[in-house]
C-alpha cells in the first residue's frame, strides 16, 4: 500500500481548484487546506485592487503552503495552490519532497465563464491573462498529472484520482 500522499491542486485562477481539492481531499480520505488561507492580507488586498502578486508577494505564502505540505508527509493530504511557475513548485517540492501537483487545465474561455460567475472571491476576472501569462505547465520531471476541468465537479475529481493511480509509485 502507498503512503498517503500530499497532493497540491494546482492552476490559473478559476480552474475550480477551491472546488476540487475538498472533493479530492475526500475520495483520498485525507484533510483539505486551501491554498488562500495561508495569504498575508497585504496580498488578498492587492489582487482585489487587481494587481497581481510578484515572487516577494508569493515566496511566504509558498513556504506557508509548504510548511503544511511538511507536515502532512506521510499523512497525506490535499492543498490549493496557484503554483504556476516551476520556480514555485520546487520552492513546495524543496519544503516538502513527496508532493505530487494535479494541474487543472482547461479552455480559457470556460475559465473565464467561470470566474465571471463566482461569487464573493477577491480574485478579477482582468487577473486571469496575468496568470495565464505567469503559467509554466508541469514539465515531464515533476512529479504530477494535468486534468481537464471540462465537466461536473465531480468527474473532474474522478479524473484527478484515477490520473494519481496511475503514477509511478515513486512518484505517488
Amino acid at each position: 500500500m502507498r503512503t498517503p500522499q500530499v497532493v497540491v491542486v494546482m492552476g490559473v485562477a478559476g480552474t475550480g481548484k477551491t472546488t476540487i481539492g475538498p472533493l479530492l481531499a475526500a475520495r483520498l480520505g485525507v484533510p483539505y487546506a486551501e491554498g488562500d488561507d495561508f495569504h498575508p492580507p497585504a496580498n488578498i488586498a492587492k489582487m482585489s485592487a487587481g494587481i497581481p502578486l510578484d515572487d516577494a508577494d508569493r515566496w511566504p505564502w509558498l513556504d506557508a503552503i509548504g510548511h503544511w505540505a511538511h507536515e502532512r508527509a506521510g499523512l497525506g493530504g490535499v492543498v490549493s495552490s496557484s503554483a504556476l511557475k516551476r520556480s514555485y513548485r520546487d520552492r513546495l517540492r524543496a519544503a516538502a519532497p513527496g508532493v505530487v501537483f494535479v494541474h487543472l487545465t482547461g479552455d480559457r474561455k470556460l475559465i473565464e465563464d467561470r470566474m465571471g460567475h463566482r461569487q464573493g472571491h477577491f480574485m478579477p476576472t482582468a487577473l486571469l491573462d496575468s496568470q495565464f501569462a505567469t503559467l509554466e505547465p508541469l514539465e515531464p520531471d515533476e512529479a504530477g498529472v494535468a486534468v481537464d476541468v471540462s465537466g461536473s465537479p465531480e468527474e473532474i475529481a474522478d479524473r484527478a484520482v484515477r490520473a494519481l493511480a496511475g503514477l509511478p509509485a515513486a512518484s505517488a
